[in-house]
C-alpha cells in the first residue's frame, strides 16, 4: 500500500513539475508584432475594423480539432506511461501485469484512432481550405 501510494506521489509530482516545461515554451509562439499591445489596441479603437477574422471558419474549426486532438494524444501517452511505470511496480503479480498490459493495448489504440483522425481532418481541411 505505501509502496503504490510513494509511486502515485512521485509520478504526479514529475508530471507537475515536467508541465512547466510545456507552458514555457507558449512564449516563444508569439507574434513579435504584438509586443507593442497598447499601439495596436489604441490603432483598433480610432477606427480600424478589428472584428474581422483572417481565418475563415473552416481553418478555425480545423485548428480547434486539431488541438483537441492533439491534447488527446498527450492524454494517451500518458496512460501508456503510467501503464509501464505499473507494469514495472507489478512485482510479478499477474492480474496487476495484465492489467497494465490491457492499458497499454488501450492507448495505442487510442493513439492509432487519434493519429488517423487528425490525417482524416487535415486531408478534409486542406480539402475545405484549398483556392478555389
Amino acid at each position: 500500500m505505501f509502496i503504490t501510494k510513494y509511486n502515485k506521489i512521485i509520478f504526479f509530482s514529475l508530471i507537475f513539475v515536467l508541465s512547466f516545461l510545456i507552458v514555457a515554451q507558449a512564449g516563444l509562439a508569439l507574434d513579435p508584432r504584438t509586443m507593442d499591445g497598447l499601439n495596436t489596441t489604441a490603432q483598433g479603437g480610432f477606427g480600424e475594423d478589428i472584428t474581422k477574422s483572417e481565418t475563415d471558419l473552416p481553418t478555425l474549426i480545423g485548428r480547434i480539432v486539431g488541438v483537441g486532438l492533439s491534447l488527446l494524444g498527450v492524454v494517451f501517452f500518458v496512460i501508456i506511461v503510467y501503464a509501464g511505470i505499473s507494469w514495472i511496480m507489478a512485482m510479478g503479480k499477474e492480474e496487476k501485469i495484465n492489467q497494465a498490459k490491457e492499458m497499454i493495448i488501450g492507448a495505442i489504440l487510442g493513439l492509432i484512432v487519434v493519429l488517423a483522425a487528425y490525417a482524416i481532418t487535415h486531408l478534409v481541411g486542406g480539402i475545405f481550405t484549398s483556392p478555389k
